[in-house]
Parts: structure tokens; sequence; C-alpha cells
């Protein structure tokens, strides 16, 4: 079986420690025999950006999103100028990215795994309850060491698993029989035991009837 490919959802890293934090996520992964594929960092395309997640998506078996801050707020409102409005301070947002990425993984019904960056706003599909497990944690390796992070891994892990052993025996299924190019080895070995013996007693049946055909019609 192929190793599994996952689509890794994050922004361009803008410290260190950011960057170090994805690393970290790529190594994991790639320890567990699944191979991370982000646009942007290790893929590239010159088609536009929606084109190339959605081709990159079909190949691959599952999602991690992680929803590291891009954005930033000393102090903000929210739902300015109306009865509902709210007072924000030290707001934090990720990649609007995070959101399209998940909706179209979704959509095409990949396993999904959430890591939020501790403080970042997780609203939208980065909320908890939904089909999908959100994990809050810092942006450091200590946060993939907990009990928590290994349980919810290894669940995914399970899901893209089963999904990539699906799509592969889709695909073999799928895989186009050019008649020309088949040789008698590959029908017989491409055949079950009692389709073989039925070929076998139609070949036996036309030699009798050949023989016999030519004890009454001699050839002179």
């Amino acid at each position: 079986m192929d190793q599994p490919k996952v689509f890794i959802s994050v922004g361009g890293t803008t410290t260190a420690e950011q960057e170090e934090f994805v690393k970290h996520i790529e190594d994991r992964l790639q320890a567990e025999n699944l191979t991370p594929n982000t646009i942007g960092r290790n893929k590239f395309s010159a088609d536009s950006p929606l084109k190339s997640i959605k081709d990159l998506m079909d190949e691959c078996s599952g999602i991690l999103v992680i929803a590291l801050e891009r954005t930033y707020f000393e102090k903000g409102l929210e739902k300015r100028g109306s009865t509902q409005e709210i007072q924000l301070s030290t707001t934090k947002f990720s990649t609007p990215w995070n959101q399209i990425e998940s909706a179209m993984a979704y959509a095409k019904n990949l396993p999904i795994l959430v890591i939020v960056e501790e403080g970042v706003r997780a609203e939208g599909l980065l909320e908890k309850g939904y089909d999908w497990y959100v994990m809050t944690a810092k942006p450091n390796q200590s946060s993939l060491l907990t009990a928590e992070f290994n349980g919810v891994l290894a669940s995914w892990k399970s899901k893209v698993e089963k999904l990539n052993l699906s799509k592969n025996d889709t695909t073999a299924l799928k895989k186009k029989v050019v008649p020309d190019e088949l040789t008698i080895g590959d029908l017989v070995s491409g055949m079950k035991p009692a389709q073989l013996w039925g070929v076998l007693g139609a070949i036996i049946a036309l030699m009798i009837g050949i023989f016999v055909i030519g004890q009454h019609f001699p050839v002179k």
C-alpha cells in the first residue's frame, strides 16, 4: 500500500517559534508513515490557488489544520454600532485559508484534525463541536508529546489509512485494461476456477466436434 498523503493547511510562518512548531508536526507525521503536503511549502503550482488546493487534496487521504496567529488586534469592536456591540482586546486570528481548506476537505469527506494555537480565536470551522477534533495547544514541541495529541493523532491516522486503502482499491478497479496488451497468461490468471473449467470444457467440446466432423466428411 502506498504511504498515505495528508494535506497540511497552514499559513506562511512568521516567527521562528511557528516555523519550528510546523516542522515538528511534519517530522511527527513522517515518523507515522504519513507524507505531509502543503501548498507553498513543499508543493508548488502555476495554477490558481483554489485549483492547486483541489488537485493536491485529490491525492490526499486526510487534512491536518494548523491555525497559527496571523493577525493581532490590541483592541477592537465586534458588531460595531449595534445593540450587540462587544469590546474586543488582544484578539488573534489565523489565516482565512484555514477556513477555506477545511471546508474543501470536508466536502471531499477527508478525515480532519485541527490544531489551534492557544489564544487564536476559534471560530467557524476552527470551533469545537463539529465532525472532527479541535485541539488547542501552545506552538511548541511539548504540545505534541501529550496524551491528548497522541490519542487524537492515532484516531485520525486510522481514518486516513482506511480512506487511503479504499482509494487504492478503487484505483485498481478503475485501471484501464487494454485487450491488445493482454497475454494468454494474463487472461488465465484473471479467471476464477469455475470460469477456467468452463473455457477448458468448451475447448474440449470444440475439439471433439472437429474430430466427429472429420470422421463423417473425410478429406479427399
